[in-house]
């Protein structure tokens, strides 16, 4: 995949399998939380929301990772044969992002099974799943520029930019989603002396920011 093909890209599937190997487990799972939250709110029972919130303490290592085989547990346990599609496949993706590493190499696990992407962590083979069975590609394609920015263009975080207004911005924006003040935090970051044209931009974007988001894991340190 070329830079440009990444920009333009429509397609979740060829940017995950470019990302494989390239990035970090934690970038990964919260990736597949996103999805799971987008299609969620037409089932919200409250322990598959719950399961939610511990994969990502689990992307952050605050809660060790066998907690996880619990969240799982209850996903399945939600299943039942005559469930309409969305809320089994908020079921299975629920399920996939907690066993993740564990259902690496199973292609056929919980309806994903495209043997293309046998490959593929269980993490990405989750988004995948979400994007074909629930909402359009072009916006899950979105998703993963958020999280994982441009590949091609890594950059590095200037110790100045890092002013108190700017820290506490960044953790007050990841810790409580609030992504509506990604414009406040453009402006703080210009304050500060940034003129980053990617950075800036990607926070005055309207495009939806998720969880993992580059520009605020940059800022936090966070991989």
């Amino acid at each position: 995949m070329t830079e440009q093909e990444w920009l333009t890209c429509t397609s979740p599937t060829p940017m995950l399998a470019f990302l494989q190997g390239k990035v970090s487990s934690r970038k990964l799972r919260l990736l597949a939380v996103a999805y799971c939250r987008q299609i969620l709110p037409g089932f919200a029972h409250w322990e598959l929301v719950d399961g939610l919130k511990q994969i990502e303490a689990v992307a952050d290592q605050l809660l060790d990772p066998t907690a996880l085989i619990t969240v799982a547990q209850k996903a399945e346990a939600h299943l039942y044969p005559e469930m309409p599609p969305e809320q089994r496949l908020a079921c299975q993706c629920v399920t996939l992002a907690s066993y993740f590493d564990e259902l690496a190499d199973d292609s056929g696990a919980f309806g994903v099974d495209d043997p293309d992407r046998s490959a593929l962590p269980a993490a990405i083979r989750c988004s995948s799943a979400v994007s074909i069975g629930m909402v359009g590609e072009r916006e899950h394609s979105g998703y993963i520029r958020c999280v994982f920015g441009n590949p091609f263009r890594p950059v590095a975080v200037d110790p100045a930019w890092l002013t108190s207004d700017v820290t506490a911005l960044s953790a007050g924006i990841y810790a409580d989603r609030a992504f509506d003040r990604m414009p406040i935090l453009a402006d703080a970051l210009q304050d500060a002396g940034c003129n980053n044209a990617d950075i800036l931009a990607h926070c005055r974007s309207e495009a939806q920011h998720v969880r993992g988001c580059w520009v605020v894991d940059l800022l936090l340190g966070k991989e």
